[in-house]
């Protein structure tokens, strides 16, 4: 797997060999390549006093200072390092004695090199939870954004979404897998972004809609091929892993995967490494992997449509992103941006909205989300003549059967105030304001006693007076 630790990682051994084959083992086994080597053990502290490190991996017999009294002094002075004790001697004794003091683990130098590489890389995933837990609690106590910037393109100001950006400022150094979950149109392209601006990744985010590859296209798609790998393959062809170095490659849709893409996704992710169709050597992959979908991955997998090993490595760092059903107070302010935008784009000027569309809104469930609030937008700034916005565009999209309306019996009611008739009493005019509400409300008494400014109570009464007259409010 390719770690990519968010700290690094101190080697001390007197041995350059041993520390030069160690080095060159996490390089090529685990793509951990943020290492620092020391062979002087009187110089570890100042190391561990100017560098971000976040595990030492510690010889005991050294000369000037041993093991056993650095060990003490990390623990005592750097309490968030950990330390792997690797000893040439196999002594239980001593191994348990340096657990009780602080130490994560104990190898000996003898084991097998791949029983100590997995360990490094345990140790190395235990520190960055145990990082990412100190400061998202830090971030969930203070309730602060330290780069709000990355966020700057997701209109919101539900708590939360505010949660969700919080947690992707802990966890963007981690170089684990991201799976950003939610319906269709909650915007999880706009988080697998911001995720991406976070980590500071000097690569360039990669996009993939994994919808729909069959496993020949999305094996070619991530990995590319070489020359001749199958027919019409007349040159070498580089893969979104290739072009994600470095960067982020974000995988869309990813609950529709074949299971042979799943396999070949799940290869990618444990060992760091694939093949480019047609090739015999592997390639080092040096991208984060962040996926998205709006299927429940758990249930699926549950189901036996989704690989539980898959599903566990890509929810290592897991977010939920709300549908805008759940965060009403957005309506608003994504509307406002979304005329905005549409207005600018059509080259309109920004129009005023009926004070009941937002109510209106709320009332809608948004099966399409964002992205449903978005098209409404749009096509009624398509078809904007007047000052003021139309709330017939809105209403067709959110009943599509509906028709467009005949002139009502409220419409012509309200052109009372000519010249040539008598003003009506304000028993009348209450009247028409109520059956206007009514209209505009599509019946709903709560949304109609807001607008008219009364409480629903007496709405209900005034009502019920017009039916006992004999006129209907609609």
């Amino acid at each position: 797997m390719n770690l990519y630790p968010a700290f690094g990682l101190l080697l001390v051994d007197d041995e350059p060999s041993f520390l030069r084959s160690l080095s060159i083992a996490l390089e090529r086994s685990g793509g951990i390549n943020h290492l620092h080597r020391c062979e002087d053990s009187r110089q570890v502290m100042d190391i561990l006093a100017r560098e971000n490190i976040g595990l030492v991996t510690l010889d005991l017999t050294m000369p000037h200072l041993s093991g056993e009294t650095l060990l003490r002094q990390i623990v005592e002075e750097h309490p968030d390092v950990g330390v792997i004790v690797i000893s040439g001697l196999n002594q239980v004794e001593t191994a348990v004695d340096c657990i009780k003091h602080g130490a994560f683990d104990y190898f000996v130098k003898t084991d097998e090199q791949s029983r100590l590489i997995e360990g490094i890389k345990r140790a190395i995933r235990l520190q960055e939870l145990r990082q990412e837990n100190q400061e998202l609690r830090r971030r969930f106590l203070n309730d602060t954004l330290e780069h709000p910037e990355a966020f700057a393109d997701i209109v919101t100001d539900d708590k939360g979404m505010r949660s969700v950006f919080q947690y992707l400022e802990s966890v963007a150094p981690s170089g684990q897998p991201l799976l950003i979950s939610g319906e269709s149109g909650v915007g999880k392209e706009l988080i697998a972004r911001a995720a991406h601006d976070l980590s500071g990744r000097p690569g360039p985010l990669v996009c993939v809609n994994a919808a729909g590859l069959d496993d020949g296209v999305f094996a070619d798609t991530l990995f590319g091929h070489e020359r001749g790998a199958f027919t019409g393959a007349d040159r070498p062809r580089a893969g979104m892993v290739e072009q994600a170095a470095d960067g982020t490659l974000f995988l869309d849709e990813i609950g529709d995967l074949s299971p042979a893409s799943q396999v070949k996704l799940l290869r990618l992710l444990q060992e760091g490494e694939y093949y480019p169709l047609g090739s015999d050597r592997p390639k080092r992959a040096r991208a984060r992997i962040v996926v998205a979908t709006h299927h429940d991955l758990e249930a699926r997998q549950r189901e036996g449509d989704f690989r539980k090993d898959l599903y566990y490595r890509l929810r290592t760092h897991q977010v939920w992103i709300p549908p805008l059903r759940r965060r009403h107070g957005d309506i608003p302010l994504l509307l406002d941006h979304f005329l905005a935008e549409a207005a600018d784009e059509l080259g309109k000027p920004r129009p005023t909205y009926p004070p009941e569309l937002p109510i209106l809104l709320a009332n809608h469930p948004f099966p399409g989300n964002v992205r449903e609030l978005r098209a409404m937008a749009y096509d009624a700034m398509s078809v904007h003549r007047s000052r003021t916005l139309s709330m017939e565009v809105f209403r067709r999209a959110i009943d599509p059967g509906r028709t467009a309306p005949e002139p009502s019996e409220a419409c012509v009611e309200r052109h009372v105030f000519t010249p040539n008739e008598p003003l009506p009493t304000l028993h009348e005019v209450a009247d028409l304001l109520v059956r206007e509400a009514m209209r505009r409300a599509e019946g709903n008494q709560s949304i109609a006693s807001r607008l008219l400014g009364i409480s629903q109570p007496a709405l209900s009464k005034r009502l019920k007076k017009l039916r006992e007259a004999g006129s209907e409010p609609l």
